[in-house]
């Protein structure tokens, strides 16, 4: 059985990408600044990174190396989802091995510590196909819940009270609402009107997170890595964040305007032309005023002339054999999540939550 004498919250949202990992840095370190010792689970986890031979759900793996208890990576993800384990749970269900799984490394997790902050994954009813649903789990390690939507009025209730819905039918206490990226011309009256709208349900709002573009934006490297590109040239800059991304697929004179601070420039490998005007406004600009990098489409490598200018301007050069509007399409679709690299994301997460939490609400609340 789990621990009683532990406080835990269990952090659920909408749906998947609303918030959680940036809600559970942002928490972790209001509790430790308060000196409360605190612990990290993310029960059963679907996106994992290899550590050794052992698999560790990515936000389970970030807050070990951010909080330095990478020690306890196996106990923080006691149940990771591999590609096709769903169709084989399906033919030959058996919930008990997770169930004891979860348990057993949350009461590892909790010895001499004051509170279990545990991560869901998705909505409430992520996990019901191998029967440990988010509400499962909140039941079975006896959690508080706190349900994080985005920013919206009539839609957020909706989906929030569609959530509380499956976590009420299990018996679990939600506690309150976080309402993330909301937009700043907007904050004052979203944040009036669904405190009120939430209190008419039976709902504490604990806090409204406002959007902050750096949270949503990738380096050059992750893009690199999240697409499968090969990097020409530029390494010491592949640490640039990306602001915004353009296709030059027109006449340079008109491509001029674009190219902005912390601008991506996707373009075939054989338009010299659009290749050399980057490249010259790159170098013109001030140091804090580069673009971002260049991608280049169609396997088309440049002259040896070229590539020697591209090395020269220090620009981060990335190839794929893929056309420019199939690159586009997944940059447009892609996700970078927190990575431990990220100092300055996660420096914005424990600043959002201490600004715009209510975190002495939920110590009391649990």
């Amino acid at each position: 059985m789990p621990n009683r004498d532990i406080k835990n919250v269990f952090l659920s949202s909408i749906r998947q990408d609303a918030g959680k990992t940036t809600v559970s840095l942002g928490l972790y370190h209001a509790f430790k600044e308060r000196k409360i010792k605190t612990a990290f689970i993310k029960p059963v986890g679907q996106k994992y990174v290899n550590v050794g031979d052992v698999k560790i759900d990515k936000d389970s793996y970030l807050i070990g190396e951010v909080f330095h208890c990478e020690s306890k990576f196996k106990d923080m993800s006691p149940v990771t989802i591999a590609r096709g384990f769903t169709k084989e749970y399906i033919q030959h269900p058996d919930n008990a091995k997770f169930r004891e799984s979860i348990v057993r490394s949350y009461n590892k997790l909790s010895r001499g510590k004051d509170i279990i902050l545990i991560e869901g994954t998705g909505h409430a009813g992520v996990g019901s196909v191998i029967d440990v649903s988010n509400a499962d789990v909140a039941e079975l390690l006896h959690a508080k819940v706190i349900i994080i939507s985005e920013g919206g009025v009539g839609r957020s209730i909706d989906e929030i009270m569609l959530n509380k819905a499956l976590f009420d039918l299990k018996g679990v206490e939600v506690i309150g609402v976080i309402i993330n990226k909301v937009l700043p011309d907007k904050y004052r009256e979203i944040k009036r009107i669904l405190k009120k709208g939430l209190k008419n349900k039976g709902l504490r709002l604990l806090g409204v997170l406002p959007v902050k573009e750096i949270l949503s934006e990738p380096t050059v490297s992750q893009i690199q890595t999240a697409l499968g590109l090969n990097l020409l040239c530029g390494k010491a800059n592949l640490s640039r964040r990306i602001t915004d991304a353009f296709i030059a697929a027109m006449e340079p004179r008109h491509m001029i305007h674009h190219l902005k601070k912390g601008t991506l420039v996707l373009t075939s490998g054989d338009r010299v032309d659009n290749i050399l005007l980057a490249v010259s406004s790159h170098l013109a600009r001030g140091k804090g005023d580069k673009i971002s990098g260049i991608i280049l489409t169609g396997g088309l490598r440049p002259s040896p002339e070229i590539m020697n200018l591209l090395e020269i301007s220090q620009i981060p050069i990335l190839i794929t054999d893929k056309d420019t509007y199939n690159i586009a399409a997944e940059l447009e679709s892609l996700t970078c999540k927190i990575q431990k690299t990220d100092k300055e994301k996660i420096h914005e997460a424990a600043r959002l939550i201490k600004r715009h939490v209510n975190v002495d609400a939920i110590l009391k609340l649990l």
